[in-house]
């Protein structure tokens, strides 16, 4: 269970749209917050609407959101019981989670331990495997033998994807088509995870191609874990979801049990503390699902999940990491309609999605039934250059499918972005697709059908 004692005061350790959901979850349970931020976020929404905020260094994330001192010294300076770490920047580091701890400053999320263990993907696996959910086809674990992995591409067939035991980003990471492929491609591999991480082994896995995406949200409090069924991530660029929907408009009730039971036989696995993501590849061939790795943080789309389902997961994470155990049933949960989510960056797709920084002259956000909005964004607002170029995130609920995707392009088309480029125009030409709008895509529709 995490640490028992309720949350009095609580420090933001994030910026943008997520601080500003993080403080309005903390305000509707009587939670006082300061707000991290960094000199280019002086003024900000979320810090103006804080009850104090902190400077915490220069513009560069390197000197700002990512500084574990200077976030964990703010936290004990000013009082905060616990520290919210949101996504992105020191959400998922141990070393983060157990600074707050010896501090005694409860960390909104999992323990360290927890925290690592998922995030080494050959444990996760490992742990996956242990619960009995399903697995790519592939290496038990790290493999360094070239002998070893001839005979397991001989034993799980081409094509086969080659990933660095030792770390993540792409590096390391081969695509191997066909046999007389392999030892170049694993010698590549195996070179750079080597000058990357210091370690040339990799793991070995089946590639499949026609995939889908698909994640479910769950919560644990130690003791107890539900789920709050699945989200549909399969519209990506470059391993970036760009769309998100729930449920999955490919999964039957029998398919939609069988991946929900999977992410939960996980969790009690591991006796899983908090709200975590855990993340599926469905192969649209054989229609078998296998586990791909869990996210120990609240997830950027977390909010197509609150819409279908009527939860605050953000309040829920807070209350657990009060110590509190989870309150709600799993035959409480009802899934009820259908939500999308279209995040909203400032890029020219254009222009290969290149980051378009810049001051906001006008900002008009959508409204009207089932229409939500989770932004940071204002007018005069300077979109800053040094961090992620997400801008705001429009959910969008409907009776059904058809009718969330109605009401989807009608908030697209009155939101009005003026001073900087958005990915608005990328959004309304997917939505209009044709396949997109009979759900018939996969992890590279995006790339290989549009071009992008």
């Amino acid at each position: 269970m995490a640490a028992a004692r309720p949350i009095r005061r609580l420090l933001i350790a994030n910026r943008g749209e997520i601080a500003l959901r993080i403080l309005r979850a903390c305000r509707e349970l009587g939670i006082e917050t300061i707000a991290a931020c960094s000199e280019a976020d002086r003024d900000s929404l979320p810090v103006r609407l804080a009850d104090r905020a902190v400077c915490i260094g220069r513009a560069p994330s390197s000197q700002s959101y990512l500084n574990v001192e200077a976030l964990v010294g703010t936290a004990v300076a000013f009082g905060a019981d616990a520290l919210h770490p949101g996504y992105g920047f020191l959400a998922e580091k141990p070393a983060f989670a157990e600074r707050c701890a010896r501090e005694n400053v409860t960390f909104v999320g999992p323990t360290a331990q927890m925290i690592a263990l998922m995030g080494d993907k050959i444990a996760a696996k490992r742990s996956a495997r242990d619960a009995g959910v399903p697995t790519t086809p592939g290496s038990e674990g790290a493999v360094a033998n070239r002998d070893e992995i001839v005979d397991i591409a001989k034993k799980i067939g081409y094509p086969l994807l080659l990933k660095a035991s030792a770390g993540g980003g792409g590096r390391g990471t081969r695509i191997v088509p066909r046999a007389e492929d392999l030892e170049r491609l694993l010698t590549e591999a195996m070179a750079e995870a080597q000058v990357a991480f210091g370690d040339p082994s990799v793991y070995v896995e089946r590639y499949l191609t026609n995939v889908r995406h698909i994640e479910v949200q769950v919560l644990g409090d130690g003791e107890r874990v539900i789920h709050f069924g699945e989200r549909d991530c399969s519209s990506q660029r470059r391993n970036q979801k760009l769309v998100e929907e729930a449920p999955s408009p490919v999964l039957d009730a029998k398919m939609r049990a069988r991946i929900c039971e999977a992410a939960v036989a996980l969790c009690r696995r591991v006796h899983y503390t908090s709200a975590g993501t855990v993340e599926f590849i469905l192969d649209q061939e054989s229609r078998e699902f296998y586990f791909m790795e869990m996210n120990t943080r609240i997830q950027v789309e977390h909010p197509v999940t609150e819409m279908i389902t009527g939860v605050d997961l953000v309040k829920e994470q807070l209350r657990i990491a009060s110590g509190e155990p989870l309150a709600i049933r799993q035959q409480d949960v009802r899934l009820e309609g259908h939500a999308i989510e279209c995040r909203i960056n400032a890029e020219d797709h254009l222009s290969g999605f290149a980051p378009c920084p810049g001051r906001v002259a006008h900002f008009r956000p959508p409204g009207g039934p089932g229409v939500r909005v989770d932004s940071h964004l204002e007018a005069g607002y300077d979109v800053p250059p040094f961090y992620d170029s997400l801008l705001a995130k429009v959910i969008c609920w409907g009776r059904d499918r058809d009718e969330a995707l109605s009401r989807m392009r009608r908030a697209l088309g009155e939101m009005q972005v003026e001073g900087v480029r958005t990915t608005v125009p990328f959004h309304l030409e997917l939505l209009a697709h044709e396949r997109f709008r009979a759900g018939d895509v996969n992890t590279r529709f995006v790339h290989d059908v549009l071009g992008f």
